[in-house]
């Protein structure tokens, strides 16, 4: 077998790279929205914090619980909605004892292992066993037990949501470190092409 015929990918895996390219981009959009989130939510804390303090010189009180969860609905958001962004980008939290030494062959095994034994897994129990919380939180309506306070069931709904994107940026994963134990080029640049 030459070279060539080592690196061409397969036609399955060349059905399967535009879908992680794909699945690559819809996380992209979503981290350039936790981003906006993020400043988002930095603005509402400036102003939750700027309320409080003119409020005690006013006596007007210029705050309130919605505000505050606001500001935690859109931290919230931005870790919820960043997840797959991170595990796209590679920027995830990874204990590196060994890994950075070892060939991209290795590390496209490991990476894939990973995938299929503990991420894909995971996200599929995470989704599970958040069903009965936000179905019963949808349910009754759920809403913030302060005074003022926002509806809960949206803002857990998003947790579903959070699996799945993850869920669905691990079967990209799975597929590009797939294409790279078999020998196929996973660039960026291919992927698009």
């Amino acid at each position: 077998m030459s070279a060539s015929q080592e690196t061409s990918p397969s036609p399955d895996e060349r059905g399967a790279r535009p879908l992680w390219a794909r699945i690559d981009r819809l996380s992209g959009v979503l981290g350039t929205l936790a981003s906006w989130l993020a400043l988002l939510m930095i603005l509402v804390g400036a102003f939750n914090a700027l309320a409080r303090y003119l409020g005690r010189f006013t006596g007007v009180d210029l705050s309130s619980n919605a505000y505050l969860e606001l500001q935690w609905y859109l931290f919230s958001l931005v870790f919820l909605l960043g997840g797959s962004y991170a595990l796209s980008r590679d920027a995830h939290v990874r204990v590196d004892v060994f890994y950075s030494r070892l060939s991209e062959k290795a590390k496209a095994w490991i990476d894939l292992l990973g995938g299929l034994l503990f991420l894909l897994p995971f996200t599929v129990f995470g989704f599970w066993v958040s069903i009965p919380s936000v179905r019963n939180s949808f349910a009754v309506r759920e809403v913030s037990p302060d005074p003022g306070g926002l509806w809960r069931w949206p803002i857990k709904a998003v947790i579903l949501v959070s699996f799945a994107l993850l869920f669905l940026q691990g079967v990209a994963e799975v597929l590009r470190n797939r294409a790279r134990v078999r020998g196929g080029a996973t660039s960026d640049a291919e992927e698009d092409g």
